[in-house]
């Protein structure tokens, strides 16, 4: 791994309030309801939750992607571009349209969902690189953009002698880096990637997050990770965001959430996947459906699928704040369970001590189960 950047730490992407909705009046969709997500330099934060939960309209909305019948209906998005003047910050929600264009690929890339549709079918891969470099260094060469293109596919693993291949030509795994590099072309410092490898089978899934981790830390961008599938996340996140009904329920260090998951719903997500390593548990499935967002619960969205509920859950929504068994200030948690300082024993279990740098995906095993002892899910 490179070394730490100077700047480390500090926020450079602040989502704050953020809300969206689909629609007007009382059928409107509330898909991302009053949410905060810090993304700091040099760090990767996954957010994770079922399908529907508002992952991929909060990308969207903090980069002013969406498009109608989805409305920005409150809050700000914070980018700080300069690491030396970190009080300075641009407001991506109330940006000129010329400022957006200047910020979007140069400062802020996605890598979008699919990389099987996003492609133009009858561009080369060549044609569609040197379009983006033309589009934001118009003073640039073509031989200096052919040049780039080139570095660039070979960045992600790529012979340049694709260039001149058409997407149709290209392997589903091929097509998902000449995505990355797409959005590393101007070396942003926040990437964003809605499910990178959706689609794909496992083997080139991970030899494609390995890449991404090695790219991140040679060239020390942020990544906003963005998944149904939590395991990834465990793997490759510093920090994890659980997201359910449009709310952020949980944010914590990636081992503290894995080790021990404060949220009834983070708890239940990482029992829904069986472990590698270790002796056989009984899974335990999520009883019901995620909640009509047009119809949202009067408390917590989650109550009625939450075996730990308490009488004010079905009318108080909680707020996201620190627990007061939490030994980390990144720790937060949504749930009046924290509140009332009455803990099933599996949402009460111990910090970790430290983060071991074990579970990284690049020449690193995975992370042993956890011990009986710990009270982690079962």
């Amino acid at each position: 791994m490179s070394a730490p950047l100077a700047s480390a730490g500090q926020p450079v992407l602040e989502l704050r309030h953020l809300c969206v909705d689909y629609g007007r009046g009382d059928q409107a969709v509330h898909a991302v309801i009053d949410t905060d997500l810090t993304l700091r330099r040099g760090e990767v934060v996954g957010l994770a939750g079922e399908s529907g939960s508002g992952k991929s309209t909060l990308a969207y909305g903090a980069t002013r992607l969406l498009r109608q019948p989805a409305i920005i209906t409150g809050g700000s998005v914070l980018f700080r571009p300069d690491a030396e003047r970190p009080d300075f910050a641009i407001d991506i929600l109330d940006a000129s349209p010329e400022v957006l264009r200047s910020l979007r690929w140069r400062d802020v890339a996605i890598v979008f969902q699919s990389a099987m549709n996003s492609l133009n079918p009858v561009l080369t891969v060549q044609a569609q690189l040197t379009d983006t470099l033309a589009a934001h260094i118009p003073d640039t060469s073509k031989t200096e953009r052919r040049e780039r293109a080139a570095e660039l596919l070979k960045l992600v693993g790529i012979s340049a002698d694709r260039l001149r291949s058409f997407p149709h030509e290209l392997s589903g795994g091929m097509k998902q880096r000449v995505m990355i590099a797409m959005a590393l072309a101007l070396e942003p410092q926040v990437v964003i990637m809605d499910e990178p490898t959706t689609a794909l089978d496992v083997v080139t899934q991970r030899q494609i997050l390995e890449q991404v981790m090695e790219l991140r830390n040679q060239l020390g961008f942020s990544v906003l990770f963005i998944t149904h599938d939590l395991s990834l996340l465990l793997e490759m996140a510093d920090t994890i965001a659980i997201m359910y009904a449009g709310r952020i329920v949980e944010s914590a260090p990636a081992e503290q959430l894995f080790r021990a998951p404060r949220h009834p719903y983070s708890a239940a997500l990482l029992n829904s996947f069986p472990s590698l390593h270790g002796e056989r548990k009984l899974m335990i499935g999520i009883p019901g459906s995620p909640p009509d967002l047009r119809k949202l619960p009067e408390g917590c969205s989650f109550q009625p699928r939450c075996r730990y509920a308490l009488p004010r859950c079905a009318d108080q929504v909680p707020e996201l704040t620190r627990p007061a068994i939490a030994t980390d200030s990144h720790r937060l948690v949504a749930c009046w369970l924290h509140q009332e300082h009455e803990l099933p024993d599996e949402l009460a279990a111990p910090e970790p001590d430290g983060l071991s740098q074990s579970r990284r995906l690049v020449g690193s095993a995975p992370l042993p189960a956890a011990p009986e002892s710990s009270g982690g899910p079962r």
